[in-house]
């Protein structure tokens, strides 16, 4: 590692914030420019740096990419970027260049001939790909074809995907990763406010005087935001931290110190501690009454459905102490700016939606929104989550549109100049655990897998691979190496990666960038925009006039493109460009004609997207999932108000019971990202966690006869795996795997096939599992 004059190039290996920038609640934080470069290379080599921004978690750090001969050779963060002023994590330092000159690269297209997946040529591949898509639909139609794509993509290749899938072939089947990671971000906000997006800014972190978060461990998960969070905590007004979380992390431990509170839950009981401190907030006075009379709807049924929720029994559903829950409620209910940010503690777990709402029925009880430091952030795990949401690549219609409202389908046949019923919105949207369903059943004939990798991310792995080896679908894979879903794949696209094309990505908290090519990709490898295309043009998709469908070829002319299909629309990037980009430290969109800078923060107005003829959704039933009719949508009269909604607490799916006494939870290390397809490529990080492991807390363990470092065997209905083990500080009766691994420690084998009736997120985190002494110890 080489430095830089006025760079802080401490190892982020061991010190994983690295230096602080201590400050005051509403002044500025302070710039600290992070660079790692290839061993040897001085920064006076580098022959060009080329803007982009980091893409190895959700936070979208503004970074410069150095090239030196043609290779990407190391990063430096832009100290005037908005969102990271210059600091980037482990990911991003270490891990976002070496897997792009990895010897192991796929370059050539490959297709199975014999039982054998062997090299040929983007003709022969393309033209297996076309026969059999052409083949499915005249013989069964469009529901033949399945799409799953990736959180890590670009907007303009989102958008071609979405095209091609829905005007098309003209597929409901089209999903993303994202619906295992943050399709309860989009569902939540949905059903409070009536359209995806968030609602707060990462700016909030300087003006919060306390900071809530539900199941978000950010300093695992968005180190650089975490650090941005600690420069306050270790300021001298610090805001209180409160975290809901059964591990004792780092966010934990900071509550101590800021006179917050650490609520350890005990898994699957989220919504039983947020109707909780719903109740509290009613019955002690701390809301907002005329805010709320005026700007919401459901105040009354809300009341109604947390009554019984007293602290004494919160605390006992949910293993905490009752007094702590009064405190966390307190904390909210007499702070005048309160920060909540919520991940997968929430969304992976047991009703996920009904709890994530309940986050934003806090906020909008005390009218806490659109104000510096009230922010909510019903985060994203992905880097480009938001656009796989926004373009309609997970199933929604594009546009933020909702599928029920004939007009909102009208105008993407307009803009697209194709029939309204070859849009498909006659149901809701297929989800990734249905569309793996059908494929099973060979229902999905083709299933197109584009930059993910489901047999080690998605829950039952087992059954996953089964379904992608069997002759029953034809499965396409384009990524960039020859994953475990690449394996068993019939046909195998070269996929160019981050660095090696252009496009643009917004991150968790509405920042857009432009990320331009650095380099070449390696082989034949086509960015995923341009194989979209090629299918397009080799299908001869057409439009209502008979010209192509796909009309535009460049990354910037598909951003124009998109630009006029977010027009009036929540995500309206209309007066956006590439140019804007270029200069910019990052934008916020809504960016329009009359917000041309973009916004920091929705709803600053109270005016909600929830009128019937606007909202992207008429919501549903949070136990059930029901769908809300447009009739009965339409008789509450939105009229821009905020929906107030609860559920009552249901015990998790599946019990713990004396085959299965413990509950698994399953989560990420600071190391690695998804399934370490580029960071299990990075020395340092790979170094730093090279495998999985277990952890139990120390009482749970002795009880089992375990020490640290043994190798312990975890067991659920589904399947067992092997890691050493570790004893850490948790909520008895819980063991934590990292699901990043595959192999005997692959923690999906563990998991189950149950999802969130609203979000259609698999619950990760709620299996019951048993824990044995598997070896000796070999350290962990």
């Amino acid at each position: 590692m080489t430095r830089a004059a006025g760079a802080d190039q401490d190892d982020r290996i061991v010190d994983v914030p690295g230096p602080a920038r201590p400050h005051p609640s509403g002044s500025a934080w302070e710039p600290r420019v992070d660079l790692h470069l290839e061993d040897g290379l001085a920064e006076a080599e580098v022959d060009h740096w080329v803007r982009s921004a980091c893409v190895l978690c959700s936070n979208g750090c503004g970074c410069d990419i150095a090239v030196k001969d043609g290779r990407m050779v190391g990063v430096r963060g832009r100290a005037d970027d908005r969102v990271n002023r210059g600091r980037l994590g482990p990911k991003g330092l270490y891990g976002s260049t070496p897997w792009s000159h990895s010897p192991d690269r796929l370059t050539r297209p490959l297709v199975r001939e014999g039982g054998d997946l062997v090299e040929t040529d983007w003709d022969t591949a393309m033209g297996r790909i076309v026969a059999e898509s052409r083949r499915l639909l005249d013989e069964k139609g469009p529901l033949s074809h399945g799409f799953y794509t990736s959180g890590q993509l670009f907007l303009e290749e989102y958008y071609a995907q979405a095209v091609v899938g829905k005007a098309g072939i003209g597929t409901p089947h089209m999903d993303g990763n994202t619906r295992l990671c943050t399709a309860t971000a989009a569902a939540s906000l949905k059903e409070s406010f009536g359209a995806d997006g968030q609602p707060g800014s990462y700016d909030d972190v300087e003006h919060a005087e306390a900071i809530f978060l539900y199941g978000h461990n950010v300093a695992e998960t968005q180190t650089v935001l975490w650090r941005r969070m600690l420069d306050r905590i270790e300021g001298t007004d610090p805001p209180a931290v409160v975290c809901v979380d059964p591990r004792e992390t780092d966010v934990a431990r900071a509550c101590g110190r800021t006179g917050g509170v650490h609520l350890p839950v005990r898994v699957g009981t989220n919504v039983a501690l947020v109707n909780g401190l719903v109740r509290e907030l009613l019955t002690r006075g701390w809301t907002d009454d005329a805010w709320v009379a005026a700007h919401t709807l459901g105040r009354e049924d809300l009341e109604a459905t947390v009554a019984d929720y007293d602290p004494e029994r919160v605390g006992h559903i949910c293993g905490v102490e009752p007094d702590d829950v009064r405190r966390a409620a307190e904390i909210f209910g007499t702070t005048d700016r309160v920060l909540s940010t919520v991940l997968q503690g929430f969304y992976q777990s047991h009703q996920a939606t009904a709890a994530s709402v309940g986050v934003n029925n806090l906020h909008l009880l005390r009218g806490m929104l659109g104000r510096p430091g009230c922010g909510i952030l019903q985060m994203n795990g992905q880097p480009t989550a938001q656009n796989n949401r926004e373009t309609g690549a997970d199933g929604d219609l594009t546009g933020f549109r909702n599928w029920q409202n004939p007009q909102h389908v009208q105008r993407l046949a307009e803009l697209w100049n194709v029939d309204p019923m070859t849009i498909p919105h006659w149901s809701d949207p297929t989800h990734a655990m249905q569309i793996f369903s059908y494929a099973e059943a060979g229902t999905i004939g083709l299933l197109w897998v584009s930059a993910t990798n489901p047999a080690v991310s998605m829950p039952e792995s087992a059954r996953i691979k089964r379904i992608l080896g069997g002759e029953q679908c034809f499965v396409v894979v384009q990524d960039l190496f020859f994953t475990e879903t690449a394996a068993l794949a019939d046909v195998v696209l070269p996929a160019a990666g981050w660095g090696e094309k252009t496009g643009t990505f917004t991150n968790a908290d509405r920042t857009v960038h432009l990320s331009e090519q650095a380099v070449d990709p390696p082989g034949e490898a086509r960015s995923d925009l341009d194989i979209w295309m090629a299918y397009a043009d080799a299908m001869g998709f057409e439009d209502k006039d008979g010209a192509p469908l796909v009309k535009w070829r460049t990354p910037e002319e598909w951003f124009d493109a998109w630009r006029e299909a977010s027009a009036g629309r929540p995500c309206d990037y209309s007066a956006l460009s590439y140019d804007t980009l270029r200069s910019s430290e990052g934008i916020q969109w809504p960016v329009t004609e009359e917000q041309p800078d973009g916004t920091a923060r929705l709803y600053a107005d109270a005016h909600f997207p929830s009128d019937t003829d606007y909202c992207e959704t008429y919501g549903h039933d949070l136990l059930t999932g029901g769908t809300v009719t447009e009739e009965q949508h339409r008789a509450k009269a939105p009229a821009g108000r905020a929906f107030l909604k609860a559920e009552h607490w249901t015990p998790p799916h599946e019990q713990v019971s004396d085959e299965f006494p413990l509950r698994l939870t399953t989560g990420r290390t600071v190391y690695q990202f998804h399934t370490r397809t580029k960071t299990g490529r990075a020395r340092p990080l790979d170094a730093a966690a090279p495998g999985p492991w277990v952890e139990l807390c120390a009482a749970d363990a002795g009880a089992l006869g375990l020490a640290d470092g043994d190798e312990a065997e975890v067991t659920t209905p589904r399947g067992s795996i092997r890691a050493p083990l570790r004893v850490r500080e948790q909520e008895p009766g819980t063991a934590f795997v990292p699901f990043h691994y595959a192999g005997e420690g692959q923690a999906n084998v563990l998991t189950m096939t149950v999802w969130d009736p609203v979000s259609k997120q698999p619950t990760f985190k709620t299996a019951a599992c048993r824990v044995a002494k598997a070896g000796p110890g070999g350290g962990a």
